[in-house]
């Protein structure tokens, strides 16, 4: 097995115009918690983001104004509900670049997305001697459904390793991927190395085989233009909270074709076109995948979240992040015995994960917390992923629209105190 190297990247790929002073592209005062604490250095946006006032409104507004359960009752108040329901999934989709809008079936968020296609999809056509190809770069969310289907059925389960500087290889990739392959299962974006994959390339070897394709795009949709219909892919799960929305809503947009001939996999409610005494036939879409009472809050809020985003301009935030990693990956490799993760800053998005020599991750976080620096420490879902890299567990520090210059200051200059405080120890 080719192992990813582990060492200090060197930030020479810098992006143009990058400078050390380089402000936030989102003002802080739009985001209450951030402005009531102007000391607090917020770097963990891959695992949630803050939220701006606007979307906090626009939750606040809809109960106050328009709550009601929808689709179910005659009264107007409820059509209003109704109708902002369907108006926030008009409006992600189009975020999104889904130009069917039925397509997009709410759900928790990415992880309930990814389970539901290995639930339905993945148990009614993978069958025993069958292929499931994932990449070693998977989130826990994009492994372990597909390793436990394959399980399940007694089909091969095959991870596609990485190359040298933390991107997939692939020729592996392509050598994986067999004319048994049922079900190809990628993220688009790591989150804990930052790797962005190539989803073109990958999506064309998939389709040689007529393999299902599944793209993980929780450190996607917040940080770039995905444009799911140019994607190709067939399925593509995200999640709201990480791209400023709130928590409990995120979705699964799937080919048309493919979400009709699929059985649902929670029954009830919404989800019911009639009842006989022996026999049920299901709701069209997207209700046939979206039982009970729905989450109406959720996308309302979410909606306001793509809003938001899209007046920032999707390509300068992932211009931003990238400036603001390459700036912390500068920096961090200044300091003796820390070593970045991941790969060259053209390969990555707004994420940097690295190790301090002799120094537990989670011992490392704390201490940066003492000077307000916000960072994860751990594993980060993705164990196989760190077996690979020969560590247990890295310090990670993630970039977002209301990060600056000054954070990522703080980060390296928190680091190299805690380097010295555990040395004087």
């Amino acid at each position: 097995m080719n192992r990813p190297t582990v060492g200090v990247r060197s930030a020479s790929a810098a992006p143009a115009g990058f400078v050390a002073d380089h402000g936030a592209l989102a003002p802080r005062a739009d985001f209450p918690l951030l402005a009531a604490q102007p000391r607090l250095h917020y770097l963990d946006s891959a695992a949630t983001t803050q939220k701006p006032a606007s979307v906090l409104a626009a939750i606040q507004r809809y109960y106050e104004t328009e709550n009601a359960n929808p689709h179910r009752g005659a009264y107007a108040l409820s059509a209003v509900a109704t109708e902002a329901y369907h108006a926030a999934r008009v409006r992600i989709a189009k975020f999104l670049g889904a130009s069917d809008a039925e397509t997009l079936i709410f759900t928790r968020g990415t992880t309930e997305a990814l389970n539901l296609v290995a639930s339905t999809w993945g148990r009614a056509n993978v069958k025993a001697g069958d292929r499931i190809v994932v990449t070693r770069l998977e989130h826990h969310a994009n492994f372990v459904p597909w390793q436990e289907l394959a399980h399940a059925v007694g089909a091969e389960f095959v991870i596609a390793e990485l190359g040298a500087n933390g991107t997939l290889d692939m020729e592996a990739f392509a050598a994986a991927v067999t004319p048994k392959t049922k079900i190809v299962a990628f993220g688009h974006a790591s989150n804990a190395l930052g790797t962005v994959n190539p989803v073109a390339d990958i999506v064309a070897i998939a389709k040689r085989v007529g393999a299902l394709t599944v793209c993980d795009g929780a450190q996607s949709a917040p940080h770039m233009d995905v444009g799911v219909d140019s994607l190709d892919v067939d399925a593509y799960a995200f999640s709201g909270h990480k791209m400023l929305g709130p928590m409990g809503i995120g979705g699964l947009v799937m080919r048309r074709e493919i979400l009709e001939a699929t059985q649902p996999y929670q029954l009830g409610g919404d989800m019911i076109a009639h009842v006989g005494d022996q026999h049920t036939t299901w709701n069209v879409l997207p209700h046939k995948f979206e039982a009970g009472t729905p989450n109406v809050e959720g996308p309302v809020g979410l909606a306001a979240a793509c809003d938001y985003l899209t007046s920032l301009g999707m390509e300068r935030v992932i211009a931003h992040e990238r400036t603001l990693a390459a700036l912390a990956m500068e920096k961090l490799a200044a300091i003796p015995g820390v070593s970045v993760l991941g790969p060259e800053i053209a390969h990555r998005g707004g994420v940097v994960s690295f190790t301090l020599k002799g120094v537990h991750p989670h011992d490392l976080s704390q201490l940066l917390d003492g000077d307000g620096v916000c960072v994860r420490a751990g594993h980060h879902c993705a164990q196989p992923l760190m077996r690979a890299l020969g560590v247990h567990a890295t310090t990670r520090a993630s970039f977002y629209v209301y990060n600056d210059g000054a954070d990522v200051v703080a980060l390296a200059e928190s680091v190299a105190r805690a380097k010295e405080k555990l040395a004087s120890d």
